[in-house]
């Protein structure tokens, strides 16, 4: 009788018997016994994890309200800040130079700490001029919720509270500090610190933590929670009132700081999601055994089958070779041994070259530029706005202040101010429509004061439209050549139209004026330049925004400047709603 050695067995089945015996037992019996063993240590080992993850969740809220807390009590302690709130300013002039000596030194905390939004000073000093940070303390303010509640603790130390919304929502998380210390002051004076909405989110946002998160306040109601099914933004809502399961596991961290006291974090997990995936696991081993015993071996055939193929057509063309017939071997080029051989064959018969080194190395070389290209023309859009028109604008306020003595400085000084901040500062890609609408405003405003009754302006924004976000600075070049290049050297009186709304999923935005409008030789220079990488020229405002919107919405959008039949020039540009965009 003749002994079978290994060496005579197929491929095939030496693969199925090695797969039999050294993976489908082993892992069968490990199993079984493994489920067992490890479900208990799951279960405990995932309360542990959650036990850590609602303590990270705790101690990333503390740190941003000690945070919030802390700035606090540094302009508690600041006396200029006091000082700048108490005391009884002559005019507006002197409020102002005071509000840049120390209101400005306490915008530097904001961007220091990320939990940090705002920081906004209430006062009842009627010398002091309510803008840019600084509101009055009216009926209004003294009836809101976060007044009321932290009315009898703010004097001794910050206390954590909610805002309430225009909507009436109970939503972002503010600490109140009161800067007095005693009830005999002149001026009541109050700072409210702002915590970000986006760092509370991103705290509660813990994925590691399984189950749902409840912070509650001194009176065991809920101020916040990752339960979308609980209403907490409309009012407060007892925890006891929540309906918990009896089999869920309640896990509690304490806040012990003095201005959140008996507050805490209580994190609520099912038990059976605790064990979901082992449990899941159970029905699996059942499968197991037909995908570890069935399929596999179907599969070792198949794939037995598929190596002998493929070395077997490598040999055939090997010895084709010798003849001087350099066949190629057809199919996809794998990258297992097998189909480096198939591609090292081919590349040996065709004789050719390699140059996807060179080709790859062209195109990143080719790609850099055109970023670099891009990154120029955005910020060649800083410096849109005309030096001169500003230097020109600040001298006709110096002069007619000297002459007259008029209030409405104050606010040219403010929209010049705002139109200044704009373009040398570049914080964010996208604002909204009616953040740049209030920009547009700023500016003709200006226009306005310098020509007096030869400059108009009319704005409509549809309501619906105010909070769709578009690219920084998309609508003011226009309005800005309309006024300077079309309205500035009209001898009559001129008036620019500006019309904002939404209409078929699209911004639509009108700019239209009776301005000088312009030649048919200058309307096509522009027209031509609208489509060249290259930003040169006297339109290099409308060339940035035209390849900016390329660059944002490629082909989607449209930009249309028509002369009018008259006089004057109508831009007329439609954009896609992009609701998405982080600001």
């Amino acid at each position: 009788m003749n002994k079978i050695h290994l060496n005579d067995i197929r491929i095939k089945n030496k693969l199925l018997l090695i797969y039999m015996v050294s993976v489908f037992l082993p892992i069968v019996l490990t199993n079984v016994i493994f489920y067992h063993v490890t479900s208990e240590n799951v279960r405990n080992q995932k309360i542990h994890d959650n036990e850590l993850a609602l303590r990270q969740v705790t101690n990333g809220f503390k740190q941003g309200v000690e945070d919030a807390a802390g700035i606090a009590s540094v302009l508690y302690s600041d006396a200029f800040v006091y000082e700048f709130l108490d005391k009884n300013y002559e005019s507006p002039l002197n409020f102002i130079l005071a509000y840049n000596t120390h209101f400005r030194d306490i915008n530097k905390f904001t961007p220091v700490y990320s939990s940090i939004r705002s920081i906004h000073l209430f006062t009842d000093n009627p010398t002091v001029i309510k803008a840019g940070g600084i509101y009055d303390i009216n009926e209004e303010v003294i009836n809101t919720h976060w007044y009321q509640s932290t009315l009898e603790d703010r004097n001794k130390y910050p206390v954590v509270t909610r805002r309430t919304e225009d909507d009436g929502r109970l939503e972002q998380f503010v600490v109140v500090r009161a800067l007095d210390s005693n009830a005999s002051v002149t001026n009541e004076k109050v700072i409210m610190i702002n915590l970000n909405d986006r760092f509370i989110h991103q705290i509660f946002a813990n994925e590691t933590f399984e189950g749902e998160l409840f912070l509650l306040n001194e009176n065991n109601t809920i101020e916040y929670t990752t339960d979308n099914s609980i209403q907490w933004q409309s009012d407060y809502i007892p925890f006891t009132s929540i309906d918990i399961p009896d089999n869920a596991i309640v896990l509690e961290e304490s806040y012990q700081m003095q201005y959140m006291s008996d507050w805490k974090l209580v994190g609520v997990i099912p038990e059976d999601q605790l064990l979901t995936e082992v449990q899941k696991s159970l029905p699996s081993i059942l499968y197991l055994a037909l995908w570890n015993f069935v399929i596999p071996s179907l599969f070792i055939v198949y794939l037995a089958g598929n190596i002998h193929f493929r070395l077997n057509t490598i040999v055939k063309k090997m010895r084709r070779v010798k003849d001087q017939n350099f066949e190629l071997i057809e199919g996809k080029p794998y990258k297992d041994e097998i189909g480096v051989l198939t591609t090292e064959f081919n590349r040996m018969s065709k004789k050719i070259k390699d140059l996807i080194n060179d080709v790859y190395i062209v195109k990143i070389q080719k790609k850099d530029l055109e970023i670099q290209k891009k990154e120029t023309q955005l910020k060649a859009l800083q410096s849109q706005i005309n030096p001169h028109f500003l230097f020109n604008v600040l001298e006709t306020i110096r002069m007619r202040s000297l002459l007259k003595e008029e209030m409405e400085t104050a606010d040219i000084i403010r929209n010049m101010a705002q139109l200044l901040r704009n373009s040398i500062t570049w914080d964010k890609d996208f604002v909204t429509v009616k953040e740049e609408v209030q920009l547009i405003q700023a500016f003709l405003e200006i226009q306005k004061y310098r020509f007096d009754e030869k400059m108009q302006y009319e704005i409509h924004l549809a309501s619906r439209a105010e909070h769709i976000l578009i690219p920084n600075m998309t609508i003011i070049p226009f309005v800005e050549n309309a006024s300077i290049h079309g309205i500035e050297p009209l001898k009559n009186n001129g008036k620019v139209k500006v019309y904002i709304e939404i209409k078929d999923k699209h911004l639509e935005c009108i700019i239209e004026d009776n301005g000088v409008g312009m030649t048919e030789s200058k309307y096509q220079e522009i027209m031509q330049s609208l489509n060249m990488d290259e930003i040169a020229g006297e339109s290099i405002g409308i060339c940035n925004v035209y390849q900016r919107l390329r660059m944002y919405y490629e082909e989607h959008f449209t930009l249309n400047i028509t002369r009018n039949k008259k006089e004057g020039i109508t831009i007329h540009l439609k954009i896609p709603l992009n609701m998405d965009k982080e600001m």
